[in-house]
């Protein structure tokens, strides 16, 4: 099968191959062995168990005596969340097919002369390539720079050695950074988790605050309802008490009025005989009404009602105070609440 017609687009077949065979860690071509993930992306094993390294430190590597459950990463391409058993990157399954392209590749490429161009050349000597770096300068440089030219008197290194530290260096810094994101990426999971259960704190103390305060109002209901009945029960029996003795005052009263029209009817007999015959009895009945006048009465300030004054300021100012706070300052609260109850009840049973 023509790989190169099946698999390469048209312009630059090798150049856009190469592309394909970049590692997203190391920004190279892909190094042997070369491992896919669950999500499909491939990378170098060293560059996987790089970031699986630095995303969980803690991890013990292979060989070691003491055994972990495992860890996870994400996929620096898509994000993908990688979970990893005991074996840990080395348990990732290998793209033998990637693999073998990349031998293709670079058969293909060393079979083939370097086209000119193909390497940085140094602007002040055009036929000179870039191979050494500058330490001094921090640049890339040729051996005629070197030997003749601006850095004669810098300290140099071979190119090579210097682009395999910074290409260390750089690689670092990308596995830093990844496990920098996954740490945020963590902590912004846990900050969404903690809103999560503050709003779920905030709707039980709400709910648990109302039944506090519907409980409030039930005994205040009940205590007024027990109150007012005590007013109606007193009121009636005052109200009684008046009413018998208007009943007997009426009584009374209807009984010296006949008296009254008997005696003037008497007086009006003209004859001495009859007139004597009842005037002893009658005036004898006038008398006896006249003592029975003497009936109950009601006492002075039996109409006032101020035994059933209630002194509730301090009630009112206990409830202005209620406010949130600890277990001891509710129940230091709650003692002196008793004792005010206690001294107050000892006032009223004194005052009756």
């Amino acid at each position: 099968m023509d790989y190169k017609s099946s698999l390469i687009p048209d312009g630059n077949p090798m150049e856009n191959l190469e592309k394909q065979l970049i590692c997203p860690i190391c920004l190279e071509m892909f190094t042997k062995p070369v491992v896919i993930l669950p999500c499909q992306h491939n990378l170098c094993r060293k560059c996987a168990n790089d970031i699986f390294q630095a995303s969980n430190p803690y991890w013990t590597s292979r060989g070691s005596s003491v055994s972990m459950s495992g860890g996870r990463f994400r996929c620096p391409t898509c994000r993908h969340e990688v979970i990893m058993d005991r074996h840990g990157v080395y348990g990732l399954q290998r793209n033998l097919l990637v693999e073998n392209i990349i031998d293709i590749y670079k058969q293909e490429c060393s079979s083939r002369p370097l086209q000119k161009g193909s390497h940085p050349m140094c602007k002040e000597h055009e036929d000179e390539k870039i191979n050494i770096y500058c330490l001094t300068c921090e640049v890339p440089t040729c051996s005629m720079c070197k030997v003749f030219g601006v850095h004669k008197a810098c300290e140099v290194a071979p190119l090579q050695s210097v682009f395999q530290g910074q290409k260390t260096e750089l690689n670092n810094c990308i596995s830093m950074l990844v496990a920098g994101n996954d740490r945020v990426q963590t902590i912004i999971t846990q900050l969404e988790e903690s809103c999560r259960v503050t709003k779920e704190n905030s709707h039980q103390v709400k709910e648990e605050l109302s039944q506090k305060f519907d409980t409030l109002y039930a005994i205040l209901d009940e205590k007024k309802s027990e109150l007012l009945q005590r007013i109606t029960q007193e009121q009636e029996e005052k109200l009684s008490f008046i009413e018998a003795l208007i009943q007997q005052y009426q009584e009374q009263l209807d009984k010296s009025t006949k008296l009254v029209e008997t005696a003037i009817q008497s007086l009006d007999e003209p004859g001495g005989a009859t007139f004597l015959l009842t005037a002893k009895q009658l005036i004898k009945s006038i008398v006896e009404a006249s003592k029975g006048c003497q009936l109950g009465k009601t006492e002075q300030g039996f109409e006032n009602m101020d035994c059933f004054t209630l002194d509730l300021e301090y009630i009112a100012d206990a409830l202005r105070a209620i406010d949130f706070g600890t277990d001891e300052e509710e129940e230091e609260f709650i003692e002196e609440d008793q004792e005010e109850e206690e001294s107050t009840e000892g006032k009223e049973e004194g005052r009756q």
